[in-house]
């Protein structure tokens, strides 16, 4: 391998598994979240799943991420992406509280 390449396959090399990594931290946090899992957790694992997946090609001899992104997939999480962004579906904030307003209590 010359010189030049291996300067540029290093570091991302490293990114790969620095996207590997983040994935996994973040599949466990997600996890945590009172025994359900958060949708927006689980967002950013898929995103950051999908980085490493298109550096993958770049990291000669690294091994591949251990999922698959494949195109029905990807249109899966565009859609999860909308939804976070949009805050609709599962990532709405939750609906204000209500509270009923009687008339105020007379003065005493």
């Amino acid at each position: 391998m010359n010189e030049p390449t291996t300067a540029r396959t290093r570091p991302h090399a490293m990114m790969y598994a620095e996207l590997l990594d983040t994935a996994a931290r973040l599949d466990a946090l997600r996890r945590l979240e009172g025994g359900g899992v958060d949708a927006h957790v689980s967002a950013a694992m898929h995103a950051v799943r999908f980085a490493a997946t298109i550096m993958w090609p770049t990291t000669p001899h690294m091994p591949p991420p251990g999922y698959r992104q494949d195109s029905e997939g990807i249109l899966d999480l565009i859609a999860h992406w909308r939804e976070a962004a949009l805050e609709i579906g599962e990532f709405a904030p939750p609906p204000p509280s209500l509270r009923l307003v009687g008339d105020p209590a007379p003065p005493p």
